[in-house]
This record gives C-alpha cells, sequence and structure tokens, in this order.
C-alpha cells in the first residue's frame, strides 16, 4: 500500500496560526489525518513510530491553545515529534525524515523555530523550559520573543534523576510553566520502578476520577468565590484514595489524569491553565503509545522504532544478513559465562531489547536489573554489586554512558571496583544522529588510572571480550562494539581470555604499518586489498586495547616501518591519542617517524547511513587507502609493477 491517505482538513494547515482558527470539531479531524500521514510517512522511511502515534491528539491541542513558536514547546527525547513536525512547516520534507539531507529524526534548533530545544535523550525538557521561564521573567531577548514554555514528558524519562531536580527546583522558584506528563505506561521497555506504580495509582483512584470529570481537574483555576469549597471537597476525595500527589509537594498545581487522546478534555483543560496559571502545572495525560493503528499497539514495544513497513500489514521490510548483530552476539557470550558462573549479573538501564538483555532476563530473571532511565544509579548500583562479590555487566549505549560519568570516576575508578561495562552502538549509528553517536568513550575511559579499555574488530573478538571481561577482576574494564551486524568471521565455541594490553598481528607488510583499534579493521583490510594492486602491502595489526596499550607492538611496528597510522570509530583523546604520547615519550618521534591518526573529526555528523556518515568522517576504506598513500608521499603515482 504506497497511496497516501487522504487529509483535506491537515491539508489546510501550514502552520500552527491554522489551526487556532479551526473549530474543536475540526481539530479532532486534524487529528485523525495526522495519524494517517505519520503512519504513512514513516511506513515509506522507517524510525520512531509509537511515540508519535501516542501524543497525536495531545500535539494538536498545545499548538491550537499555545502561541508557538513564541510559546516555547519542548519535546522530551523528541522522538515522538514527527506529528510535531507535520504541523510546523515540515510536511513536505516528512519523508525525509533520517535520511541523509533529510529531517532529523529528533528536535532539533537549527531545523526549525519550532524546535526551541534539542533532544535525543531523555529527561532534559523540565530543565529547560523552566530555563526559558526564568530568561523570560529577566528580561530575555531572542527571536521570537519569550512566551509560555511547555514540557512534554513521558512517564519513563520522568523516572531519571535530572526529571526530579528540575521539578523539586521549578516548585521553588514558582516560575509559570507548564509541563505535561504523558502517561503511555510504556517508554521503550515497559516501565520499571517506583515512579511508575505510583502514576498507576493515581490513574486508579477512581473518586477522584469521577470528581475530575466533573470539575476537569483545575480546581485551583476557579474563579475566587468558588475556589475555596471546590478545593475543600477535591482534597478530601483525593485524601480518601491516594492522599494527595507528589507533584503538588514538589510545589505543582496537578491536574488529572486525563484522556490523552480525548480533545474535548483536553482543549479546555489546556486553554483554563494558559488563561489562568501564575506558577507551575503538572497536567497528566494517559496515552497510548502505538494508539490507533493496530500492528503498532499490538507490537510488546508498540511500535517504538521500526524499518520500513507495509502500511496494510505493518510487516517491516528488513534486509536479510548472513551475519550476527553484534549484540546479539554480547547476549548470547554473557549468557554462556552466566551459565558457568552464577555471580555474574547484568545492569542496563531502560534498554534491555537494545543491549540484548532481555535474552539474559528471561534466562536468569534475578540476575538481570532495568532500573529505568536512570544511567547514573545503574553505574553506583553496579559499582555496589562489585562491591559485594558479585560480578556485574553494565550494558548500557556509549551515547548514553556519557549519562554516567561522574559515577564512573567517582563510583567505580577511584574504588578499583569490577565493573565490566559492556558499550554498545560504538561509533557512528546511522540515522539517530549525532545525539546517539558513541564518539566518545574511549577518550573519556582510557584517561582514567586503572581502567581497562577494549574495542571488539568484529563479532568473534567480541566474544573473546566479554569472556575477558567477566574474568577480570583487577579494577573496572570495558569493551566496545558497534551497532549492526558483523562481518561474517568464524566464530569461536567459547570466548577466549584475552592476555590484557595484548594485541595482535593481522598480516606481515613493509613500509607502513595500520594499527587499528575497533571496528574499521574490516575496512582497513579492504583497503589493503586495494593497494595491494599498487604495490603496496602494509602491516596490519589490531590493536584490542587502548588501555594498557601494547608498548611492545607499537614500538616494533614503529621502529620496522617508516609510517604508522592509527584508525579508531572515536574522537581525538582516545586510542591515537594515546599512542601518540607513548611514542613522543619513548623518544621515537626524535628518530624521524611519519605518524597519523584517523578519527571521528571535530565536528558533530548529521543523520544518514553509516557508510556514509563514515565517508563525512574520512574513516572508510578509500580513506584509508589515500591515507596511506599520502604518508609514503605516492599518491600521485600509477600502479607500481
Amino acid at each position: 500500500m504506497t497511496n497516501r491517505p487522504q487529509t483535506p482538513t491537515l491539508d489546510r494547515v501550514s502552520s500552527p496560526a491554522d489551526l487556532r482558527a479551526m473549530s474543536d470539531a475540526e481539530l479532532r479531524h486534524v487529528a485523525d489525518e495526522l495519524r494517517a500521514e505519520t503512519i504513512h510517512a514513516v511506513s515509506q522511511t522507517g524510525g520512531h513510530l509509537g511515540a508519535g502515534l501516542g501524543v497525536v491528539e495531545l500535539t494538536v491541542a498545545l499548538h491550537a491553545v499555545f502561541d508557538t513558536p513564541r510559546d516555547r514547546l519542548i519535546w522530551d527525547v523528541s522522538h515522538q515529534a514527527y506529528p510535531h513536525k507535520i504541523l510546523t512547516g515540515r510536511r513536505d520534507r516528512i519523508r525525509t525524515i533520517r535520511q541523509k539531507d533529510g529531517l532529523s529524526g529528533f528536535a532539533k534548533r537549527s531545523e526549525s523555530p519550532y524546535d526551541p530545544f534539542g533532544a535525543g535523550h531523555s529527561s532534559t525538557s523540565i530543565s529547560a523550559a523552566l530555563g526559558f521561564s526564568v530568561a523570560r521573567d529577566l528580561g530575555g531577548s531572542p527571536d521570537p520573543s519569550l512566551g509560555d514554555a511547555i514540557a512534554v514528558i513521558g512517564d519513563g524519562a520522568m523516572s531519571a534523576g535530572m526529571a526530579y531536580e528540575a521539578m523539586n527546583n521549578a516548585g521553588h522558584l514558582g516560575r509559570r510553566l507548564f509541563v505535561i506528563l504523558n502517561d503511555n505506561e510504556m517508554s521503550i521497555a515497559p516501565p520499571v520502578g517506583a515512579m511508575s506504580s505510583y502514576l498507576s495509582r493515581l490513574y486508579a483512584g477512581r473518586p477522584y476520577q469521577d470528581f475530575k470529570a466533573v470539575a476537569k481537574g483545575a480546581v485551583g483555576f476557579l474563579p475566587p468565590p468558588f475556589r475555596e469549597g471546590a478545593r475543600r471537597a477535591k482534597e478530601m476525595l483525593k485524601g480518601m484514595t491516594i492522599g494527595g500527589t507528589l507533584f503538588e509537594e514538589l510545589g505543582f498545581s496537578y491536574i488529572g489524569p486525563l484522556d490523552g487522546h480525548d480533545m474535548d478534555q483536553l482543549l479546555p483543560i489546556l486553554r483554563t491553565v494558559r488563561s489562568r496559571a501564575d506558577g507551575p502545572v503538572l497536567i497528566h495525560c494517559i496515552t497510548k503509545k502505538g494508539k490507533g493503528y493496530a500492528p503498532a499497539e499490538d507490537r510488546a514495544d508498540r511500535g517504538h522504532a521500526t524499518a520500513t513497513f507495509d502500511v496494510s500489514t505493518g510487516e517491516q521490510k528488513k534486509a536479510a544478513s548472513n551475519a550476527p548483530s553484534y549484540t546479539k552476539v554480547f547476549a548470547q557470550a554473557l549468557l554462556d559465562e552466566a551459565a558457568r558462573d552464577e555471580r555474574i549479573c547484568a545492569v542496563t538501564a531502560a534498554m534491555p531489547d537494545g543491549t540484548g538483555l532481555d535474552l539474559f532476563a528471561k534466562r536468569y530473571p534475578s540476575r538481570c536489573f532495568d532500573v529505568g532511565i536512570a544511567e547514573q544509579h545503574a553505574v553506583t548500583f553496579s559499582a555496589g554489586l562489585a562491591a559485594g562479590g558479585m560480578k556485574p555487566v553494565c550494558a548500557i549505549y556509549s551515547t548514553f554512558l556519557q549519562r554516567g560519568y561522574d559515577q564512573i570516576v567517582h563510583d567505580v575508578a577511584i574504588q578499583r571496583l569490577p565493573v565490566r561495562f559492556a558499550i554498545d552502538r560504538a561509533g557512528l549509528v546511522g540515522a539517530d544522529g549525532a545525539t546517539h553517536a558513541g564518539s566518545f568513550d574511549t577518550a573519556f575511559l582510557a584517561n582514567l588510572p586503572g581502567f581497562t579499555v577494549m574495542a571488539a574488530a568484529d563479532e568473534a573478538e567480541l566474544k573473546h571480550m566479554v569472556a575477558t571481561a567477566v574474568a577480570h577482576d583487577d579494577g573496572p574494564i570495558a569493551f566496545r562494539y558497534p551497532r549492526g551486524e558483523g562481518t561474517g568471521v568464524e566464530m569461536p565455541e567459547r570466548g577466549e581470555v584475552l592476555e590484557i594490553g595484548k594485541g595482535r598481528m593481522i598480516q606481515e607488510g613493509e613500509g607502513v604499518a595500520i594499527l587499528s583499534f575497533g571496528a574499521r579493521l574490516k575496512e582497513v583490510m579492504e583497503a589493503c586489498e586495494s593497494l595491494g594492486q599498487r604495490g603496496i602491502t602494509p602491516t596490519v595489526a589490531d590493536a584490542r586495547f587502548a588501555k594498557p596499550l601494547d608498548e611492545d607492538l607499537i614500538l616494533s611496528l614503529a621502529e620496522g616501518h617508516e609510517a604508522l597510522i592509527t584508525v579508531e570509530e572515536g574522537a581525538v583523546g582516545g586510542f591515537g591519542s594515546h599512542v601518540a604520547q607513548f611514542l613522543a615519550e619513548s623518544g621515537v618521534f626524535d628518530r624521524g617517524l611519519k605518524f597519523r591518526s584517523m578519527i571521528l573529526p571535530d565536528t558533530f555528523i548529521d543523520h544518514a547511513n553509516p557508510r556514509d556518515m563514515y565517508a563525512d568522517a574520512g574513516l572508510n576504506a578509500e580513506d584509508i587507502e589515500a591515507k596511506v598513500l599520502s604518508v609514503l608521499g605516492v599518491e600521485t603515482l600509477g600502479r607500481r609493477a
């Protein structure tokens, strides 16, 4: 099914201002057509589907009531913002989303004035909204001028400490701002923790629900003669069931729970609070992720992320691969090790499926912990497990591990606790773009005393590194691996425990040596094949370790060749920088070695497919070949005999 849906009412919307001239009945038509347009667009491009479908009515209502972009609408994480983009002048480009040179899959300040604050990670929206509110009150003067600030945050994101910190500060300051709690009882994985249970109890409080249906939950905004009596009635009913709310204790006026798909509830409540609020307000909306599209509603993750698909069936069109994914290799290798060692346990931060730990949870439920969107807690919890004699494997995407860096330093590294960090999505990740790129972990881990840092060149190496990590009790250890499928190498029956700080030779050559760290080794070997046609045969080694370095290997490569090139999928300050520091201190450069380091450039690379992103970074096979020719000074020569 490729025919685009009929959207006569949506076709009249070129900007949110058009919504404000529509009747409530027309706005309901816009919502229905916006849902159909979102489904069709994502079927063509792939991307985040369920989250956007869950906020269609909320998106229409917010833009219809508030004066965006003067009023700053801030989407937490912002993977749910596809409908928002359609309504804010980007409908003609929505089928470029997450494609090279197309729209970002997240809110992006440089893309539109309707995206006032960029995102990609969770739990930042309330802090940003409070910042906008204070800037407004202090006379800030951006273009457009500052109006209200509205943060839309999911129940999963509310489990992160930063959201509580922002709520606490906002309640203390008492500034006018609006927080929309989008409670779909479903983040990426099923929500976990006390906040999820608390929100469920709020929703289950039927007497308050019945009172809310009459009073629309807006007691604090009634005319003064009626306000006090209504407030006493509300508090009495709430006290009988749920005893007030955490949000009110933090200084917010709490309204809800509301049906986030019922425009007849959303529109009057939003209009009332916009008209009357004089402090922070939290509006609690119950929504359904994947709403209105049965194939998404029926999926376990409610259509969180999807490849292109057939709209009529929901069947995804994924390219087949003969090689297993790195994530699956890690998961299976960890299961194998856990079967032999009952002290091995696994920790993840709201990404059991993404990290492969869903398999571990099924096999060893008592030893697997999803702590919610709380990377800082995940790291220190793992440190406590290690101090308690367990062997924790903390599996977190590289980009999300950044959120727990102080805990890595303070709670793990300083205490030399043997926490094992499995760092998924290392390097450039494709359509999710800069917010999700795993660019910095080698640099920020390898500078920590006592840390061991590894990177897998292929899926077999990953299996060895899992075995190495669980066997390593002398301080913290990390191993990084990329997104996607492996290279198709032969897999060992069992992972081998590697000698710490020792690399391996891949091929012997002359003239120039290439020292690879991580999954660019395949590109290195492709470059060598092409160079071989020119009569150039580089020596190639796989470093395996960024810390500790294999100093003997590095010195032998430096002394036996006129040039040495390091290659890695990371930013400056990582593996190549450590090699250069070692060579400089060893006096090797005094003897004339030509040294080059191929790293990610000093810029954030926009979303595209991974190959195009690595082309922008200059780290594909042809770039490595060109670097070898350049350092040898033969790039202008023809083929050698």
